[in-house]
């Protein structure tokens, strides 16, 4: 993007008019290789003095306009009939700015959590995909990562090409759906990339949004008495803490060579042999004082090298950790910098500090009140891909005098951890400043985050999408999502399940007129929570939008459950989306553990003489029963021999289901459940822990 204060074009000659003598100036979104929509209204927009008169040009097009009382302008260009480019935006006023490169087709925003913001470059067949990648009508912008406490005019980031050299920072997912949509429409195409992982859905919604809602309204206002007390009580914790712990002398007195313990060559000799996660006790460990735990992480090649960085999760630490790789202390929380109770230890590795092949982890715990414990979180001990739950091995570093109870009892609490982010944080600092850019719609990928809370997301996430329209003034802004994919270990009897309700509170948003869901139920790995095959998810959305937002005669969808009746023994089940009939799709000897690392499991059958897996049936005293399915015609027949009077069916309904049921397109069926039994995620609401 160029200012100048020269030369003006043609147009602005015949058509200028008396200039007020303010600078203009555009947002970052609005600079040089952006892609327009071919829309015959695009909205361009910047800032100048008040009532400043601004004009623009584009591809033959002008308009002027006025600078508002807040110095905000905006101007309306028909580019429906436009050529694709490339052209040059020219924006007058007493400066003029000129926009280099600009195209014009077809722009989409991509927004979510990590498996959106997962580069190209850490997926399946990247080395090929990146190689061949050239292509400068397909374009990302990439906006930074900001949260604000209010909505924020602008973003830092920029345009850039697709081409061996930058394809690799794209999304994978916006990637692959933007190449099937150029591929096809023959058009420019423009991905809007705003993702950031770990975030939940109220994050992204406006705070207007969150206020629409009392619940979620209520919720906010305690979380932001909370986060504003926080400072005050952390602070009384700190110095109450350092107070007691130097009148009972249980001061912590390291070491002062941590590489006796840390070290990469030191030897377990005479260390005690444990089992982690879980207590950190056995002979010669003290209940109270400094203990080491160390382990050999062995990490094969294809754990590092994909644009990632190397994340290590050890969960919940009872004491005060500080974490050594390869005898190089690498993270440390000191009671000084506890956030607080309900704090997971997590924290990204450099590349670079990783080696394939043996690898040494060293964690000091000292923990002068309760005895040290480390606690999975969410199930999960990490590093990497690598599990780290199984044997280690703890050596003592001093030990403290037993505690009393009643000295114990005067020990001061810390507070609980403050909320991560406030609602309306993401939004205000990554999705407002890109209001009102021209988007033919869309593409969302989230929910995992929001899963502990999965059946209030049938509110939270409609609420996001209806505010997102109403902040765009397009209630009909297509909108298409990912359902989650499948994830974690394999469950030998049906049970119930936080992912299984969050994607049916997925569904649920399909309510909603221009939505859509690409189903990703076959696409998981059951111990990486980012499965490297982003095509077929990126594509799946493609086929949606193709069809419903560009009118192409694709099959988009997999079957969807319509309805059931009850047969005897027998529950039949019809779907709508059975393009091709309904098809049980070959079920492999083994499934994806981590296919980085081309780790698999063999796959045991839930229903082995089965035609179709993933079917589970029940009673009136529902007690749920493997069930064994067939295809007759558009319909299912579903029954268990355990069952004899059966009221109710589920497929797909667990974490990391063995399902198999698709259509002659090869797009899966869709999770479901024709019960309304009580969610197990019910009773868990928006709060101060989140």
């Amino acid at each position: 993007m160029k200012i100048t204060r020269g030369f003006l074009p043609l147009v602005f000659l015949l058509l200028q008019p008396s200039w007020s003598c303010a600078e203009v100036r555009l947002p970052a979104v609005l600079s040089d290789h952006m892609v327009l929509a071919k829309s015959p209204s695009v909205p361009l927009w910047g800032w100048a003095d008040p009532g400043e008169e601004v004009m623009v040009a584009l591809a033959g097009q002008t308009a002027r306009t006025k600078a508002g009382l807040d110095g905000k302008w905006i101007a309306l260009l028909d580019l429906h009939a436009s050529g694709v480019g490339p052209f040059r935006l020219f924006v007058r006023g007493k400066n003029q700015v000129v926009v280099s490169d600009v195209v014009v087709g077809a722009a989409w925003l991509a927004s979510g959590q990590s498996n959106m913001e997962l580069p190209l470059k850490a997926t399946a067949g990247a080395e090929e995909e990146i190689a061949c990648s050239g292509n400068p009508q397909l374009r990302q912008f990439h906006v930074e990562k900001v949260a604000c406490s209010r909505p924020a005019d602008d973003c830092k980031g920029r345009w850039i090409l697709a081409s061996p050299e930058t394809a690799g920072d794209f999304s994978a997912v916006g990637y692959y759906f933007g190449k099937r949509l150029q591929q096809t429409l023959k058009l420019p195409l423009g991905i809007i990339n705003a993702s950031w992982g770990g975030t939940f859905s109220e994050a992204w919604t406006s705070i207007d949004g969150i206020n629409q809602v009392e619940s979620l309204s209520k919720a906010e206002q305690l979380r932001r008495k909370v986060l504003a007390e926080y400072p005050g009580k952390k602070k009384a914790f700190v110095s109450g803490f350092a107070a007691w712990l130097h009148a009972n002398q249980r001061e912590d007195r390291p070491w002062p060579h941590p590489d006796l313990f840390a070290g990469e060559h030191v030897s377990t000799t005479g260390w005690t042999s444990l089992m982690l996660p879980g207590k950190i006790a056995g002979s010669g460990l003290p209940a109270n004082g400094t203990v080491w735990i160390r382990r050999e992480v062995h990490v094969p090649a294809g754990a590092v090298g994909h644009g990632e960085a190397f994340k290590v999760l050890l969960g919940f630490v009872t004491g005060f950790e500080q974490v050594y790789w390869n005898g190089r202390k690498v993270a440390e929380t000191p009671y000084q910098k506890f956030p607080g109770e309900g704090y997971a230890r997590y924290f990204p590795l450099p590349a670079e500090q990783v080696q394939v092949g043996v690898n040494t982890l060293a964690v000091r715990i000292y923990s002068p009140t309760a005895p040290p414990e480390i606690a999975a979180a969410s199930g999960r001990f990490w590093a990497g891909p690598i599990d780290l739950a199984g044997p280690w091995f703890a050596k003592a570093e001093y030990e403290l005098p037993p505690l009393e109870p009643a000295l114990l009892a005067t020990v001061p609490k810390a507070p609980p951890r403050p909320p991560s982010l406030t609602a309306g944080a993401i939004f205000n600092g990554v999705i407002n400043p890109l209001i009102p850019y021209g988007v033919d719609g869309v593409i969302w990928y989230q929910g995992e985050s929001n899963a502990g809370r999965a059946y209030d997301y049938r509110v939270a996430f409609s609420l996001l999408i209806n505010d997102w329209r109403q902040k765009w003034q397009q209630p009909q802004l297509p909108f298409y999502f990912c359902q989650l994919v499948n994830f974690g270990p394999k469950k030998s009897l049906p049970s119930e399940s936080e992912l299984a309700e969050l994607r049916e509170s997925q569904t649920v948003a399909l309510k909603l007129p221009r939505t859509g869901q690409a189903v990703l139920i076959d696409l998981g790995e059951s111990d990486d929570q980012h499965p490297r095959n982003k095509k077929d998810v990126g594509e799946r959305l493609a086929r949606i939008a193709l069809t419903r937002q560009y009118g192409k005669a694709i099959v988009f969808s997999g079957p969807v459950y319509e309805s059931m009746k009850i047969e005897g023994r027998t529950i039949r089940v019809k779907f709508r989306h059975a393009q091709g009939g309904l098809v049980a799709r070959a079920l492999g000897p083994t499934y994806d553990v981590v296919s980085k690392l081309g780790k698999t499991a063999p796959l045991v059958r839930n229903s082995p003489k089965s035609e179709l897996e993933g079917f589970s049936i029940c009673g009136a005293d529902r007690s749920w029963q493997w069930a064994d399915a067939r295809i007759e015609g558009d319909t299912v027949a579903v029954w268990s021999d355990r069952v004899p009077q059966p009221v109710a069916v589920r497929y797909a309904w667990a974490d990391n289901p063995t399902c198999n049921l698709q259509n002659g397109a090869g797009l899966p069926a869709s999770p479901f459940r024709t019960d309304d039994f009580r969610a197990i995620t019910a009773k868990n609401h928006f709060g101060p822990g989140q």
